[in-house]
């Protein structure tokens, strides 16, 4: 059975917050509020917390995990980032959108897309997701909180503990965030290419809103 902590939704506790981190450090998986909707997140070196992701979402190696980062330092620690996509970065974080960029060396092989070298990276406008990466001082490996046979991501932490109380280790209840996913972004080509319309608004982009 997962433990279940409440966290006031702008204010987060920090000692909820040292004890989540503590558990992440120690190979555990947690379900957590974003700016879109819940997701799931673990350790970035840790391939058995990715797999057990893999395992309740029924996906395979194909599923693209996404590094929930605390600002642009990180993302240029595991992502390419010339002039141009920076300014694109810095105007939309953080923010509801994960932005696809060529991977760099320093990022684990098994997280880079097996044919682009990309990776998904964003940066969420949450109090609570950024209290946790401000902690964990590292990006988070997450996937959105979307279980087999739903047409939406979960948006309650109740729902969530009815669901999957023995599947996490933790469930942090930071309010109801919505089920409308990112907007997801491919800047690893000479232009940028709209992969999916969610929640961040694309007219900056150039693309139809």
């Amino acid at each position: 059975m997962s433990q279940f902590f409440t966290l006031h939704p702008t204010h987060p506790e920090i000692r909820l917050i040292k004890r989540a981190v503590d558990i992440v450090r120690k190979g555990g998986l947690i379900a957590y509020p974003t700016d879109s909707c819940y997701a799931f997140g673990c350790h970035i070196g840790d391939k058995s917390a990715m797999e057990r992701i893999r395992y309740i979402r029924q996906v395979d190696e194909r599923h693209h995990f996404t590094l929930v980062c605390r600002d642009l330092s990180d993302i240029g620690t595991f992502a390419k980032v010339n002039n141009a996509q920076y300014r694109l970065l810095k105007a939309h974080t953080p923010g509801s959108y994960t932005f696809i960029l060529e991977a760099t060396r320093e990022l684990p092989r098994r997280l880079a897309h097996p044919k682009r070298a990309t990776v998904g990276v964003r940066v969420p406008e949450h109090p609570v997701t950024q209290a946790l990466l401000a902690e964990l001082n590292e990006p988070l490996l997450s996937s959105t909180l979307m279980l087999p046979g739903d047409e939406d991501p979960l948006s309650d932490a109740e729902v969530i503990r009815t669901r999957i109380a023995h599947e996490v280790d933790l469930i942090l209840d930071g309010g109801t965030c919505g089920i409308e996913p990112t907007t997801v972004i491919d800047l690893s080509e000479s232009e940028p290419i709209l992969v999916r319309k969610g929640r961040g608004e694309v007219a900056s982009f150039g693309f139809a809103d």
